[in-house]
């Protein structure tokens, strides 16, 4: 077993981020090296030849984010095997998986385990929480027994028969994004910057006001989680609609599920 882990992640509310390393721990005793995609312009360029690659990102809606596939389109191996990990919000990750588990194959990777976590949605809030705090300590705890399972098959050799992946082939149709945005209470605003230095698609400018290019946007809220003074909010009609449904539809908790060779499913 080479031991070295490649971590690769898009994660613009750094939920995914926890989740993906907590499984690198877990599988253990290795080198890491960290790919953070979130804010990476340009993309990622690179062949991998060695080791075991773990590939984190959010749901949107049913897929992997564009703005994830755009950034791992120049990455390729020769055989790597790979874990994909998808968190979504409370919801249904649908097509999301398998998505992935296409793309990556098409690129030299050898998909060998998949993991779903739950994270608190984007469009959460103090006053209509979706998912809230999550991922938890148990779900962290989860992650690693998951990262522990994969470094016992990686040891003694992965299985030829690959993990059943949920989802459908045709995918889902893809949402549209762009267009609404997080708007800017200009009282409350200092133009601190803390909003444009964590947006995943640099839609976001601070001069004597904050000026987002809403067609750009993919609704991730990041800025709405880092700004300090509470002056950012995705308050649009669309999305409180889709709030208010969250919390009628998936107000229960949903727990992670993970798939491993030979076929075998973890559920916590």
């Amino acid at each position: 077993m080479h031991p070295v882990i490649h971590l690769i992640w898009f994660s613009p509310t750094q939920t995914t981020r926890k989740i993906v390393e907590a499984i690198a721990a877990g599988i253990g005793g290795n080198e890491q090296r960290h790919y953070d995609l979130t804010r990476r312009q340009g993309g990622l360029d690179l062949e991998l030849e060695v080791g075991l690659a773990i590939f984190g990102f959010p749901v949107y809606a049913g897929r992997v984010p564009e703005v994830f596939l755009e950034r791992i389109e120049r990455l390729s191996a020769a055989g790597v095997p790979a874990v994909l990990v998808a968190l979504y919000g409370n919801r249904e990750y649908e097509d999301a998986l398998v998505e992935l588990r296409d793309v990556v194959a098409g690129k030299g990777f050898s998909v060998v385990a998949a993991g779903t976590f739950i994270g608190e949605h984007s469009y959460s809030t103090d006053a209509q929480p979706v998912a809230p705090g999550r991922p938890d300590a148990a779900d962290l705890e989860a992650a690693r027994e998951f990262g522990g399972a994969i470094g016992e098959q990686w040891r003694a050799g992965f299985s030829k028969s690959p993990p059943r992946i949920p989802g459908n082939w045709p995918y889902r149709e893809r949402a549209p994004l762009g267009g609404i945005a997080p708007e800017t209470d200009r009282e409350r605003c200092t133009l601190c910057g803390a909003c444009a230095e964590v947006c995943p698609t640099f839609v976001i400018t601070v001069a004597n006001q904050v000026s987002t290019q809403a067609q750009g946007c993919v609704m991730c809220c990041a800025c709405v989680r880092r700004c300090p003074e509470d002056a950012r909010a995705m308050d649009h009609p669309m999305v409180a609609e889709r709030r208010r449904l969250l919390l009628e539809h998936c107000g229960w908790r949903k727990e992670p599920e993970m798939f491993l060779c030979k076929g075998e499913i973890k559920k916590y």
